[in-house]
């Protein structure tokens, strides 16, 4: 894998502006990583694809992050700072396919991909998807050696499931551990990498386009002309022009 240059961002960013998240995020890596095949970067487990773009971040925008929450107790708005590091998971020590044993049944599963999110994400309702989910990635699950559908599996074995799935490949469900100042209540919030990473690529995006514009409006420069400056002589400029 390797970092991105100001141009290539910018064509991901256009690329992806109708894309899914999924495919959006699967854009950007086929661009990182040219030595995987798309088919490879599809079957990457969630959590995989997920550190890769998390690494992508750190070099294209820092390795600290920035966002808000509202409290479930009082609604008082937090601003969440952190870093990288405290967002990375061990990646999974293996591939798969896994095995579990619980409540009598032996169980057979594989991890989610970005292949299973697309294919879960027509649906409404969030148990739907899911529902959808945990079938695509269970291979195989039996009771006293009869073989059981994923439909009749009692809802303890498919949450033990789950649980393992989470706990081989955390990376794909980091979680922030949050306490409201106002109030006292504690909870925990999802930090999704692909959401905070696209909405942050088209930020990034609208802003340096205004600065081309800006840049051509008072100089008539080209567009490779203002990308071809650094990020601090760039803003330099848009400085004088608007001072």
């Amino acid at each position: 894998m390797r970092a991105l240059s100001t141009r290539e961002l910018l064509d991901v960013w256009e690329r992806g502006l109708t894309r899914q998240p999924e495919r959006w995020a699967l854009l950007l890596l086929e661009v990182a990583c040219p030595d995987s095949t798309p088919e490879e970067l599809e079957r990457l487990s969630v959590g995989e694809r997920d550190a890769r773009l998390l690494t992508l971040r750190e070099w294209a925008f820092g390795g600290g992050f920035n966002s808000l929450a509202n409290c479930p107790a009082c609604a008082e708005q937090l601003e969440l700072s952190f870093e990288a590091e405290d967002v990375r998971a061990p990646a999974p020590s293996a591939t798969g396919p896994f095995r579990l044993s619980v409540g009598g049944h032996e169980l057979e599963f594989r991890l989610p991909d970005s292949l299973d999110l697309l294919a879960v994400s027509a649906h409404a309702e969030v148990d739907d998807a899911r529902r959808e989910l945990f079938e695509r990635c269970l291979a195989f699950a039996s009771n006293g050696g009869a073989e059981v559908s994923a439909t009749a599996l009692p809802p303890e074995v498919v949450e033990a499931v789950s649980e393992e799935m989470d706990r081989l490949d955390p990376q794909g469900n980091v979680r922030l551990n949050v306490a409201c100042p106002r109030c006292g209540h504690g909870w925990q919030v999802l930090f999704d990498i692909c959401s905070y990473l696209r909405s942050e690529l088209d930020s990034w995006a609208r802003r340096l386009l205004w600065e081309v514009h800006l840049l051509a409006s008072a100089y008539g420069w080209r567009e490779s002309d203002t990308l071809a400056l650094s990020p601090r002589r760039r803003r330099l400029y848009v400085q004088m022009v608007n001072g």
